[in-house]
């Protein structure tokens, strides 16, 4: 039986260059096969997962000898981080390695959006000109909010400004007299939400951050505003969401997260006609480089805890 099992997709070349001469069961397929992954588990020492495999007690109840949960990527909501602790199980996330790709994603979004000609290819194809109905907005003198500050968010306000824009943040938790405050201002969630151009959440999903962003946080907002949420499926009402871009009180959105994941036909129907939103199966975090250093980060951090 295998000594290390991954459930989900990783770069091959990590697993073949750090985990050389390891018992490694490689399927992605096992996320979507219970069966074959609880007996996979039998023997195994460690699991490395994404953000579809749940890491729960139910699966660590297969799992006897596991020694550690590597995540490729930093989000743990689909982990029992408490369970873990009380069997002794180590979590260890891909800290950092995958965040130029989201503060990437986020500059990439809020361009588009706010040139809105990424949705003019059908109607170019098809023989129109609609040169004047597409005639959007400069990233240069808007105002970027940023709803949480850790280091994604800082990145991202750094990429930002050097485009033009001026930078707003939200962050409780941050303290007051942190150094990270000196180039960004400091405001209320209501005031950011007032007067942010485009919006960009950067919260982990806990109880105080689910539907932060609701039909009263979207009423807030200017009604040419940009929403983008490559954070965490749960932060955004996406019901409430979808009838303010339909309503057009609201100028777009970028959705790379769901409450539902994946989307299905089912919960993807709210989606199916609403204007101005891009909407991406989680890959905000996933590029081929992002992949190459997540895939060695996590794979180097469960050999530690193995102690190899």
């Amino acid at each position: 039986m295998p000594d290390i099992v991954i459930t989900e997709f990783m770069d091959e070349d990590a697993i073949a260059q750090v985990l050389a001469g390891r018992d490694v069961l490689y399927d992605p397929k096992l996320v979507d096969q219970p069966d074959r992954l609880a007996a996979a588990l039998t023997d195994a020492r460690a699991i490395i997962v994404r953000n579809r495999t749940q890491v729960r007690q139910a699966l660590l109840d297969k799992a006897p000898n596991l020694k550690v949960v590597g995540r490729l990527g930093v989000g743990l909501d689909n982990i029992d981080t408490a369970a873990c602790a009380a069997r002794n199980v180590k979590v260890r996330p891909a800290t950092g390695a995958n965040d130029l790709a989201v503060a990437e994603y986020v500059i990439t979004a809020a361009l588009m959006l706010l040139r809105k000609s990424w949705f003019a290819s059908a109607r170019v194809a098809a023989g129109e000109w609609p040169r004047t109905d597409l005639m959007g907005r400069e990233g240069a003198g808007k105002r970027l909010g940023l709803i949480g500050y850790g280091a994604i968010a800082r990145l991202t306000a750094q990429k930002a400004r050097a485009l033009g824009f001026s930078i707003a943040a939200y962050d409780p938790h941050l303290p007051e007299r942190h150094p990270a405050w000196v180039q960004v201002e400091r405001q209320s969630l209501d005031a950011l939400l007032e007067s942010a151009d485009v919006v960009s959440l950067h919260v982990p999903l806990t109880p105080s951050t689910t539907n932060i962003i609701n039909e009263a946080a979207i009423a807030r907002m200017r009604k040419d505003a940009i929403l983008i949420n490559a954070a965490r499926g749960g932060v955004v009402d996406e019901e409430a969401l979808c009838a303010a871009l339909v309503e057009g009180r609201l100028g777009g959105a970028a959705l790379d997260v769901f409450a539902t994941e994946p989307v299905t036909a089912s919960s993807g129907a709210m989606f199916q006609g609403v204007p101005n939103l891009i909407l991406t199966p989680h890959i905000a975090g996933v590029t081929d480089e992002s992949n190459a250093r997540v895939s060695e980060v996590t794979a180097r951090a469960v050999l530690e805890e193995l102690g190899a």
